[in-house]
């Protein structure tokens, strides 16, 4: 496999290389529509994962942006894909098919192994330093659980942002290609997404209701009277797609597309149709964090997007089918005491933090979930683990926070406030894993990107000033 860095000096030519990619995309898709409508839900356990894999390695190798946006797309869609093939063909459980983004964003990990003896010049310690953490927690895990599929399963999801933050790290040269490939991405994502999960809440899907009752998925509402949905859309939960609108969003605010603004009215419904407090309030953290890096003409814009939106946004909400979910929801927040699910999370806290601090080795990575990351770090990782993983975690956040200084390219405030958004969060939920890890550990790549590449221009500005007129014709022998 050619490494990421190899991928300017392919023979063929920039527009070939994306035609490939379109036509395998394509192929991937028809696979995937035929499949679910042939009701070959069976046969598209194994090949929907394996072909979104292969896909995944002709895009890494030959369009690295394309590649990027492909990742967010499969991350997105992929439970979708599942429950219309489980509904035509049986429900399978654990089902195959959820593989497949882990798979995709794995294939990160050449670019992460192939530079090892080059991290620490690259900017890469942080990174490695919480994969060092993970893997003792799986290692752990397999000596004293001896569950090989659940333990390496579960250290998917803290393995996986780690490589792709990386990833997007090394490819600093092509930082404005990625920024315009998240805008574009984000902003279809939104729209499809959001416009199916308003469909959830108004109008449940058979496959959605089958899968309901199938999975005893309960947390999203009732499947029979359609009483209190809380809106999943296209993932596998309320929580994933929570963290993803919050990022997202905040991404939209300071979109150049046209659009961004009808997708983040829809954006917007969706969201506080998901019900998740969590989510509500990575989106606030997130937004103070975006205000405060801006320029002022740059904070003035986005109050200008934000009360046109509040103002469309607003009234929808305040419809009868819409309001009463969202009004209790909110009105939850003064009174936290009497909320069954936070009150549980309390409990839960208290009762096992004690037992969590005397982890010194950790059980290991496993089977079971914990809502808080911090007690699912402390049992899995153990004291041992668990300070590799967080030295990791808190040198990206100094490099990401203090280093860097760009204040005329506000998508730089964004990948800080995208950040945030999974910071605020740690202590309730799952905030650094899987989909919702890859905004802490791929956007503050991101801003470190940044700063490498405007680093670059600068120093090019200055050689060109400097030393080019040495070059002119007047000036040879």
């Amino acid at each position: 496999m050619r490494s990421l860095n190899d991928t300017h000096h392919l023979d063929s030519t920039p527009e070939a290389n994306s035609a490939i990619c379109w036509i395998a995309i394509a192929i991937l898709s028809v696979i995937t529509v035929v499949g679910i409508m042939a009701g070959l839900g069976k046969i598209l356990n194994l090949l929907f994962p394996a072909a979104t894999f292969v896909v995944g390695i002709v895009l890494y190798q030959r369009n690295p942006v394309m590649f990027l946006g492909y990742n967010w797309w499969i991350w997105c869609l992929t439970a979708l894909v599942r429950r219309l093939a489980d509904f035509r063909s049986g429900f399978t459980d654990p089902s195959p098919i959820l593989l497949a983004p882990y798979l995709v964003t794995s294939i990160t990990l050449y670019t992460f192994l192939r530079h090892l003896p080059q991290a620490k010049r690259l900017g890469g310690l942080p990174f490695y330093l919480a994969a060092a953490g993970v893997m003792y927690g799986c290692l752990i895990g397999l000596v004293n659980r001896g569950q090989a599929f659940a333990v390496i399963r579960g250290t998917l999801d803290w393995l996986v942002p780690l490589p792709f933050g990386f990833y997007l790290l090394v490819n600093w040269k092509l930082y404005p290609a990625f920024r315009q490939n998240i805008y574009r991405v984000f902003t279809w994502l939104v729209i499809g997404m959001s416009v199916y999960g308003i469909v959830q809440f108004t109008a449940l899907p058979e496959w959605d209701r089958f899968w309901l009752v199938q999975s005893e998925f309960f947390a999203a509402g009732n499947s029979e009277t359609e009483e209190g949905i809380r809106v999943w859309s296209t993932m596998q939960s309320g929580e994933p797609f929570a963290a993803f609108m919050a990022g997202a969003l905040l991404v939209l605010l300071i979109s150049p597309l046209a659009t961004s603004v009808p997708a983040s009215i829809l954006g917007y419904i969706s969201f506080l149709l998901a019900l998740v407090r969590s989510g509500w309030l990575g989106w606030a953290a997130g937004m103070l964090t975006l205000v405060s890096s801006l320029k002022a003409k740059f904070q003035m814009r986005l109050l200008a997007i934000a009360l046109v939106l509040f103002v469309a946004v607003i009234p929808i909400t305040t419809m009868e089918q819409f309001s009463g979910q969202i009004i209790a929801r909110l009105e939850s927040f003064s009174n936290v005491e009497d909320d069954y699910s936070a009150r549980v999370r309390q409990e839960t806290f208290n009762t096992q933090i004690d037992a969590a601090l005397t982890s010194v080795l950790g059980n290991g990575i496993g089977r079971e979930t914990w809502d808080s990351n911090l007690l699912a770090m402390l049992f899995f990782l153990g004291w041992i683990g668990s300070l590799l993983y967080t030295s990791g975690f808190i040198l990206l956040l100094l490099e990401g926070f203090t280093n860097t200084n760009i204040r005329l390219d506000p998508f730089v405030g964004i990948t800080r406030a995208v950040a945030m958004t999974t910071i605020i969060r740690i202590p309730v939920n799952g905030s650094l894993l899987a989909s919702s890890g890859l905004f802490f550990w791929g956007f503050l790549a991101l801003t470190i990107a940044a700063t490498k590449y405007y680093k670059n221009q600068q120093s090019e500005r200055l050689v060109h000033h400097y030393y080019l007129p040495e070059l002119s014709p007047s000036c040879d022998p």
